[in-house]
């Protein structure tokens, strides 16, 4: 069995997708912004991801803007049957690099569109509604941006919803307006707040998309998963990701690289055996910030 296949499955949508997946983020220049220093490199790395198994790749067109998407269609276009490109809107970038709010429905069209025509699509797999209230979640209405991308999904241009970025009240919100698939929210072996969250999208079969899977650690809670990695004979990253594969199996990784070594060290997480004594040490990095 491969590394990925070990990962084993879950339901985006309408679509079975391997739970070891891959974020182009990291395909964009610095500060994601502009073009790589190397497209031939970020083109075969999207080339050996799907070599490597992976069926479900994250982007956006607000990366670069313009270029991860673009890297995408250039390098995998015509798409494998069974590949999902995921994508997300809610924002727009500043000349100056910055992230800017676009809810308005002409902004969402927009962002749609602009998708779609980079990535060389009719329809796009799944889109996710990213809302950027404050730096993470804040509670608010979503109804307003929502409506319009459902709106654009019942006229054919968008196979699926998700959410980013949001609280659990938005996601019921969300729910209440149209069917969502999946929420791509921060969380991880120390920033555990959508625990409850998590379980109980699982249990309505809603895959949990979770984003740096070793961001907001403290020192001493990345000193406990690198004790733990060094005994598993596994790095942080690949101990973090296992730990995120074993939470629950409605989680779908995304980790993201401009390399195509970390391509297949993230991959190979799917392999590592985590004991009960293992789990016991990591979910213990939640409790402890000093």
């Amino acid at each position: 069995m491969s590394n990925i296949e070990a990962a084993s499955t879950f339901t985006l949508g309408d679509r079975q997708v391997k739970r070891l997946g891959y974020g182009a983020m990291q395909l964009a220049g610095p500060q994601v912004f502009g073009p790589p220093r190397d497209p031939d490199a970020a083109r075969a790395l999207l080339r050996e991801a799907i070599a490597q198994g992976v069926n479900h790749i994250d982007t956006s067109d607000f990366y670069g803007p313009h270029v991860t998407n673009q890297l995408i269609r250039e390098a995998l276009s015509p798409y494998a049957d069974d590949l999902v490109v995921v994508t997300k809107i809610g924002a727009v970038r500043g000349s100056d690099a910055s992230w800017l709010p676009a809810y308005s429905a002409r902004e969402l069209v927009q962002a749609v569109e602009d998708n779609r025509r980079n990535l060389g699509v009719d329809v796009i797999d799944v889109v996710n509604l990213r809302i950027m209230f404050g730096m993470g979640p804040v509670e608010g209405s979503i109804e307003a941006p929502l409506t319009a991308l459902a709106e654009m999904r019942s006229r054919g241009l968008v196979r699926h919803i998700g959410l980013s970025n949001v609280t659990p009240a938005q996601v019921a919100e969300g729910r209440g307006i149209t069917p969502i698939v999946c929420v791509q929210n921060h969380y991880n072996l120390a920033h555990r707040e959508d625990d409850a969250l998590v379980d109980a999208l699982a249990d309505d079969g809603i895959a949990y998309v979770p984003f740096f899977p070793l961001g907001g650690f403290s020192p001493l809670q990345s000193s406990t998963l690198s004790a733990v990695a060094n005994r598993l004979g596994a790095t942080p990253m690949q101990t973090a990701l296992a730990w995120l594969l074993r939470r629950s199996p409605n989680i779908l990784l995304i980790p993201g690289t401009s390399s195509v070594l970390h391509l297949k060290e993230n991959l190979a997480s799917g392999q590592i055996e985590l004991s009960d004594d293992d789990l016991a040490e990591l979910n213990g990095i939640a409790g402890s910030s000093n």
